[in-house]
């Protein structure tokens, strides 16, 4: 068939003469205005008096009378038609592999991932838009948006489960909570892990209410409950929180209930992890505690200049020369000086920030470099000759020996074979062969007798393996300073070197040292529940931003807003 045999003529019908008998009668039909004519030809009306039409594409033909109605036109122009062919506005051009199915779920994706109202598919504009480009488009109403959209979650939630069920390694979570602007709280729940092919993954699984109390006990019962929906309990090996009051006893709680069960590593030690970057917030608002007034006279400067245009067209011609007497706020000499030296001085707790904030890459190897080079700071800062630095680095010192003071290479040491026993437990291959003994028969006679014997000097023996420890750490170092290294990359070469240590270190480095992961997920809720969608429902909230995470996340992290993150993390509200 030709494109011409099915093109649509859009414009007004004539009006058309039709034959009843012998006698021909004019008559002024109405403009047909249902979608099926733009596939049907209505035929003349045969000797039986009924009235009928045809298919242009297949030439079936059905009754379309007063009677019968266009009901079953409809039905076949759906199928028949719009599954296979979209028709532009002057029938020039169409695409043989159009779908109605793809093009809604390509509409709601797209409300998904720009966080666009369910109001836009009913927009007058959108509609004119898409009738444009073919009348035969139909957009979804905004409840059926919904509906899919709440389908989506459910399909996709069962994607992830199945994925995290498959997951070799332990999975480490960070947790928060916002409250939106209609105050409701909110809980986030994410989770991070290293699959086979030693690939960083970060996922958030709930995003869900949370009314008060916001103590440590109804804490505890929520997060249980969702590690318990989502069946991770068993390959838990971190929580990331940031220093509320209430985490210290919500950790302990979860610890010990988890504890109770025998699934945490080392009865939990390394379970509760404290956010560095909020430490770093800290540590640096007791240091700005010195400076505030030079810093207000800043912010005020700053509000002054720019309070109309004549006053920034005058300060781009520099105040002294143009006498600007009323400019109150303007910092001494002194004052610019401290401000200049703490700009220098904290430029590092910054980078360091921004670095600890990072997603798509391991951080807890960047912990005790990191850490050490700001005490070395902080140190150095306290011995300056200028009083001013002094103060404000003793400030931050008694901040910073109040999280990080506990830290040596004994402990590190110690810590590290500890850990490392543990994983040989699990990991070592003789345990392995063990495991597999247990499901075949029984060694009878001497073979049973020296089966311990033989099981201790193999080469496989746990003693040997506990060796690749110590040959790992006597190794020649690599190069820090090479920035382009892969830590990931050079565990998934060295695994089979060091096959129990490679265990340990996937799970170490699966550990996130920030809760941004979770905090980034604020700044995405922000924008869905904004003042004009702020009576969005819970459930429907959590979809959003899950499948928003889900479909299109790691799209998302390679446009991050570095500069608006790093003022939600640092935030730096002077009088806290």
């Amino acid at each position: 068939m030709d494109d011409d045999d099915i093109s649509i003529s859009l414009e007004p019908e004539e009006p058309a003469v039709v034959e009843r008998g012998t006698t021909e009668v004019s008559a002024h039909k109405r403009k047909k205005t249902s979608r099926c004519w733009l596939s049907f030809k209505q035929l003349p009306v045969s000797d039986d008096q009924i009235e009928r039409a045809k298919c242009t594409k297949c030439g079936a033909v059905y009754k379309c009378d007063k009677a019968t109605g266009t009901g079953s036109l409809i039905r076949h122009h759906d199928l028949c038609y719009n599954k296979d062919i979209v028709v532009s506005p002057h029938s020039s051009t169409r695409s043989s592999k159009f779908s109605h199915e793809k093009f809604r779920e390509l509409i709601v994706e797209a409300i998904i991932r720009h966080d666009l109202p369910f109001r836009f598919v009913e927009y007058e504009g959108i509609r004119a838009v898409f009738h444009y480009i073919s009348p035969i488009l139909k957009l979804p109403c905004r409840n059926t948006v919904k509906s899919h959209i709440t389908k989506l979650f459910d399909s996709e939630k069962l994607k992830l489960r199945s994925i995290l069920s498959c997951v070799q390694g332990r999975i480490c979570l960070t947790s928060d909570l916002w409250s939106s602007q209609t105050t409701d709280g909110y809980l986030t729940l994410t989770a991070r892990w290293i699959d086979l092919e030693w690939k960083l993954h970060k996922k958030i699984i709930s995003f869900c209410r949370f009314p008060p109390p916001h103590n440590g006990i109804a804490l505890a019962e929520k997060i249980n409950s969702l590690i318990c929906e989502w069946e991770i309990e068993k390959k838990l090996f971190s929580i990331t929180l940031d220093n509320a009051s209430a985490n210290d006893s919500f950790v302990e709680k979860l610890r010990t209930q988890l504890n109770f069960r025998g699934l945490l590593l080392l009865n939990g030690k390394f379970f509760h992890v404290r956010c560095c970057a909020h430490i770093l917030n800290l540590i640096v608002q007791d240091g700005l505690k010195s400076i505030d007034q030079s810093v207000i006279k800043i912010i005020e400067c700053l509000k002054y200049i720019k309070g109309s245009m004549a006053r920034k067209e005058r300060f781009l011609g520099c105040i002294d020369q143009v006498g600007m007497g009323d400019f109150k706020c303007c910092p001494s000499f002194d004052e610019w000086i401290k401000v200049e030296q703490t700009s220098r001085f904290l430029g590092y707790f910054y980078d360091v920030t921004c670095l600890f904030s990072g997603t798509k890459y391991p951080t807890s190897n960047l912990f005790f470099p990191k850490v050490f080079m700001i005490q070395h700071n902080i140190q150095q800062a306290m011995k300056d000759k200028d009083a001013f630095m002094r103060q404000m680095a003793n400030d931050m010192n008694l901040k910073f020996e109040k999280y990080w003071s506990d830290y040596s290479l004994k402990a590190f040491k110690d810590t590290l074979s500890s850990l490392f026993n543990v994983y040989v437990d699990k990991w070592s291959p003789d345990n392995a062969s063990g495991f597999m003994g247990e499901s075949c028969s029984q060694t009878e006679g001497e073979d049973a007798f020296f089966q311990d014997f033989d099981a201790t000097y193999t080469s496989g023996s746990s003693l040997s393996v506990k060796s690749e420890l110590q040959k790992y750490l006597d190794e020649e170092r690599l190069d820090r300073k090479k920035k382009e290294f892969d830590i990931l990359s050079w565990w998934k070469m060295e695994q089979l070197r060091y096959p129990v240590l490679g265990h340990l270190a996937r799970d170490v480095l699966t550990i996130p040292i920030s809760t941004v992961a979770s905090e980034s997920a604020f700044s995405i809720a922000g924008r869905v529940l904004d003042q004009n969608r702020s009576s969005l429902l819970p459930e429907t909230v959590q979809a959003l931003l899950c499948c928003r995470d889900w479909l299109f996340g790691k799209k998302d992290q390679d446009h991050t807003d570095w500069e608006q993150l790093s003022e939600n993390v640092l935030d730096l509200t002077l009088d806290r």
